[in-house]
Formats: C-alpha cells, structure tokens, sequence
C-alpha cells in the first residue's frame, strides 16, 4: 500500500474586503432550491454561485460553463485573490456549544489504484457526471472533502498559536476560522505525518471518486503525465474523539398502503429481532428524551417502542450498528420507500404529521467503531454517519493545471 500523500497549493481566497460571512456556502449536495436561492441573493459573488450554478436561460448557457465563467471573472476582478506560495491551511470548526473540530486542508492525492485512501462506507449508486462536468468545466476543486487520519497527535502539528487569517460565522451559528501555513518546516511535519497512516473518508466519497475519474481522463489526454489533477482538495481531521462530532441518520418510512405490515404490525415484524418495549405516544418530547438517552427507536402513529436487538440479530446483521440492525427490517419491508434525515425532529414531524408510515431513530456511531473498522479496512452500511458541523465552501478554492 502507498502513503498518502497532502500536499501544499496555493489557494484562491476571497478579498479581504469581502465580508466572508455573505460568502461561503454548505457543500452543495446538502443544499435544497429555497436555501440555493437564499445564498445566491446574499452577495454577488457567494460561492453558492459556482458550488451549484444554474443554466443562464438568457444566454443558452449550461450551469457548468456558467460557474467557469463566473469563477474567472472573480480571478480577474479580484474577487478571489491567489495566495503567493503553495501552503497548507490550518481550518477550525467551532459550534454554539464550543465544541471544536481542528483539521488542515491540502491537495490529497487521489489515485484510487494506491489503497492509501480508504472508503469509510458503502454508498448509495449517485450519477457522478454532475459533479464530474463541473471539474472539467471550472478544472477547480470548490469544496473540500473530509478525510480521517489515523494518525494519532496529528492535530497537535499545526494547532494555531496566533491570530486567524479569515473567519466567518455560518447560519447555524458555527465559527469557521482559517490560518494559511506557509512555513517550510511545519508544511514537512505535517505532510510526513498525514503519510504515517491511511487516510479514511468521512465525507464526500463521490467527489472523490469523481476526482479519480478525472484524474484518469487528463492522464490520459497528456500520455500519463503527472499534474494537480492527481490530487484532490481535502479536510484532513485527526481521527480522535475530540476533534469529531458524529450524528445519526434517521430512517423515514412510507409504507404501501395494505401492502405492508404498519403500526402494530410494523412492532410484530420487528420482534424477529428485537425485543420492543411500548414508550409512550410518539410525541415530539418523548423523541427527543430518546435521542438523548441513546435509545435505538420506533415511531408509529400510534405508539413510540424502544427496540433492544435480540443476541442473534447481531449475527444476522454482521455487526452491532444500528443502520446494519434496522436493514434487517427494511428488507423485510422490500417496497417501503425509505428517506434518510439527521434531524430526529423531522423524522417525529413525518410521523406525527401523518407524512410517514414510521420512523426509526437510530444511535450516532461512535469515535471507537469507526476507527475498529478503518482500522479493520471494512466498510460501513450507506447512512451510518453524519459528520457536522459541515466545512463550508469559499474559505478556500484549488485551482488545478490542465
């Protein structure tokens, strides 16, 4: 297996005039069409802009050349600047309630050939030509991927002494702060230790695989030469259970109707595995007194169960994760239309809205199995984790040579 490798770019930023707040955006696949429109009227230049561009009717032009287009004209017009040297970027992510994820951002090497970048789950088929054409079109990376580093003290290298060099508050209230590394010492420090163990994705597979995709189509189109499309701009986080905040992803069912079992027909189905235990009314309240207990649960119109697996459900599913144990009941319930959410009260408003047949919350995985199965090189089922906060686009852009 080879190492991984990060290396130091030099970056596109924002003018300092420009109030970052109105700028930086969410990563695009966790952006709807009423949020879209809302950053796009913020500011001019918000990143939203090429992050997810869209068609210029008036011209005849797709969204892709009109993000290439509009990420030049920022170029020319100063809108982002280009930092002088390659460097890396020191990034931090800190929420209302203090918590703080520390990584650094670089151009990780992304030859899906070299076994130094592993998957950290299976996931759902997504047609990657979206993103794909988007890289041809604007041959930049425009948001980040996050990896995992299972190299432990990594955070500890370029923990910031000093001042941030941008910082901008998102809608949620998280503190996004960046400090430019740009001394030659700390640079190798960091790139040796990044090279120390593999690196796991926690967000962002298909912008990786699509990375991958296009780094095999400009090798080609230059007879195998090497160039920045080898690498792929990424979040590099310590793999250590400070510097992590893992949700759940909730099950969201609709059940034909008369097709499937539902209510207490659903809790019956279950008991092949589970032991259910009857709660309460699947009030708003008593799920959220769940989730904070860490209880995996059932909400069905007419009751809340606490679901404890059974010894051979375990077994059954091939391992203790709660998104492998309710896949169990969801191929039961072959032609359940099954929804994914991190927010357990839009599962309890589905279900106490009449909008869903039921709902399952499930338990965050933790820090430890995640690293027993990097470690282990398996792959989680789809949905197991959802990393937040969200690093946001326009704290940093990557240009890549053609």
């Amino acid at each position: 297996m080879e190492v991984p490798i990060l290396e130091p770019f030099a970056g596109l930023r924002y003018d300092p005039s420009i109030p970052l707040d109105d700028v930086i955006a969410p990563p695009y696949d966790v952006v709807g069409p009423r949020q879209r429109a809302l950053l796009a009227d913020r500011h001019p230049a918000n990143s939203i802009h090429v992050e997810l561009p869209v068609d210029d009717t008036s011209s005849g032009t797709d969204r892709y050349q009109v993000a290439a287009e509009i990420l030049g004209s920022w170029v020319r017009e100063g809108v982002v600047l280009r930092d002088s040297a390659p460097c890396l970027y020191s990034y931090q992510m800190t929420e209302p309630n203090g918590a703080t994820t520390n990584g650094v951002i670089g151009a990780l090497g992304c030859d899906p050939a070299a076994g130094d970048v592993l998957p950290h789950e299976q996931t759902i088929p997504k047609d990657m030509s979206d993103r794909l054409d988007l890289l041809r079109a604007c041959r930049a990376n425009l948001s980040p991927i996050w990896g995992l580093s299972l190299t432990e003290g990594l955070s500890k290298i370029y923990a910031p002494s000093v001042a941030s060099d941008q910082e901008a508050t998102d809608d949620s209230g998280v503190l996004h702060r960046l400090w430019v590394i740009d001394d030659p010492a700390t640079i190798e420090s960091v790139t040796l230790a990044v090279a120390e163990s593999p690196v796991v994705i926690a967000d962002g597979h298909h912008r990786y695989d699509t990375a991958g995709a296009y780094r095999a189509e400009r090798r080609a189109a230059n007879h195998g030469a090497p160039g920045g499309y080898d690498s792929v701009m990424a979040l590099v986080v310590e793999l250590a259970e400070e510097q992590l905040s893992v949700g759940a992803i909730h099950r969201v069912l609709s059940l034909p109707p008369g097709e499937l079992p539902a209510g207490e027909g659903l809790v019956d189905l279950l008991r092949r595995w589970f032991e259910c235990e009857r709660v309460g009314d699947p009030t708003e309240q008593l799920a959220g007194e769940l989730v904070a207990a860490r209880t995996l649960a059932l909400l069905t119109p007419s009751g809340a169960w606490a679901l404890s697996a059974l010894p051979e459900s375990y077994e059954a599913a091939g391992s203790d994760l709660d998104s492998s144990l309710v896949s169990l009941a969801l191929v039961a319930l072959d032609g359940a239309a099954v929804s994914f959410v991190d927010d357990w009260r839009d599962a309890a408003r589905a279900v106490s809205n009449d909008e869903a047949s039921a709902a399952f919350l499930l338990r965050p995985v933790t820090v430890t199995q995640i690293s027993a199965w990097a470690r282990s090189g398996r792959r989680m089922p789809p949905k197991s984790t959802y990393f937040h906060p969200k690093p946001r686009t326009g704290m940093v852009f990557r240009t890549l040579e053609v």
